[in-house]
């Protein structure tokens, strides 16, 4: 099992700078290339602080500078934020700019209040079928001269100006349905699934899905599987609770972005109470420190060897949720130390 990971920058208050905001983002993609992560994402939102993100190729292209090893990815963009001609040159750019060494995820998009100031209001449910008609047209793109004349995107003939260094750009797609899964499998994407909060049963779940959609495909090239986990590495078994309120509080201001339940004002979004929760039994504080990425490096240790065994192919460390930053840089660079070793022989 190989690891990513994925550094969002945010800020819950305007006493936070976004010079510091941006020093430690790029502290913890040094760190996490020094240490030996495969792949360093990154990922698209607009419009919150939550999750500051208006391009991640910008992102990635400052990154390369001194990311020297790991490979830079989006995690991820949201399709019907983007034009295909518009995605492939910005996309094409970031690989040359980080010497090919681009990763592309993309997905339909997760928050409605984004969907109502991005796409006028449509539902996020509808994000999924953008992704299905931009990828294909990208990929034709790439390759020379292409016409268009789709649901969502037409335009007469044109080609991406550059194009990618890369001969393929490896591509993930976000997923969680079946449906979706099908459709990564059969078009040569990669799939990143994430079982947000739920219990240890859900990453099983995800598993067989994607076994199962593997079994409907004979025949085709296997693709990879990453899981994402929000992750916190700590010396001391007490300090469990620092991770598990952080992200207890940090789900409220998660649950109203991504139901639009709550009122956001100059970019800071309110945290919306549990009882507005559908899963409020994941949010249990013992629920968050036995299923989440938490733990000593030996708790933390025994639980990866739990995902490796289900034959996952990459985990994904969720770094950022809220939790102080000493905490957030001591846990990666206790995982890169005390953790990874554990997994060199996979890598």
């Amino acid at each position: 099992m190989k690891f990513s990971i994925v550094l969002n920058m945010d800020r819950f208050s305007e006493d936070l700078s976004m010079r510091e905001v941006w020093r430690r983002v790029d502290e913890m993609a040094g760190l996490a290339d020094e240490g030996g992560f495969e792949i360093i994402f990154t990922a698209e939102h607009h419009t919150i602080e939550a999750t500051i993100a208006p391009n991640p190729f910008q992102v990635l292209a400052a990154w390369s500078r001194t990311v020297k090893r790991a490979r830079l990815g989006t995690g991820v963009l949201s399709a019907s934020y983007w034009h295909p001609i518009r995605l492939a040159g910005e996309a094409a750019l970031c690989d040359i700019i980080t010497d090919g060494r681009l990763e592309i995820g993309i997905g339909r998009g997760s928050y409605q209040y984004e969907f109502d100031r991005m796409k006028d209001g449509m539902p996020q449910q509808e994000g999924v079928a953008y992704m299905k008609e931009i990828i294909p047209v990208v990929r034709e793109l790439w390759k020379g001269d292409y016409a268009h004349d789709g649901k969502y995107f037409q335009f007469p003939a044109a080609t991406s100006v550059p194009k990618p260094l890369q001969r393929e750009v490896p591509m993930w797609c976000a997923a969680r349905d079946p449906a979706s899964f099908d459709w990564a499998v059969k078009n040569g994407l990669s799939i990143m699934a994430t079982p947000l909060h739920a219990p240890f049963s859900e990453v099983e779940n995800l598993v067989s899905r994607f076994e199962n959609t593997l079994e409907n495909n004979p025949g085709i090239k296997r693709p990879k599987l990453m899981m994402l986990r929000r992750t916190a590495v700590y010396e001391d078994a007490k300090d469990w609770q620092v991770p598990v309120e952080s992200l207890t509080n940090y789900g409220r201001y998660f649950e109203n972005l991504l139901k639009n339940l709550g009122k956001v004002k100059n970019g800071f979004c309110e945290p919306v109470g549990y009882e507005t929760v559908s899963n409020r039994s994941d949010y249990a504080p013992e629920s968050l420190r036995e299923n989440m990425m938490f733990g000593t490096p030996d708790e933390v240790v025994k639980k990866l060897k739990a995902y490796q065994a289900l034959g996952i192919d990459y985990f994904m460390y969720g770094a950022f949720f809220g939790m102080p930053y000493d905490r957030v840089k001591r846990s990666l660079e206790l995982f890169c130390k005390e953790v990874l070793p554990h997994f060199n022989e996979a890598r």
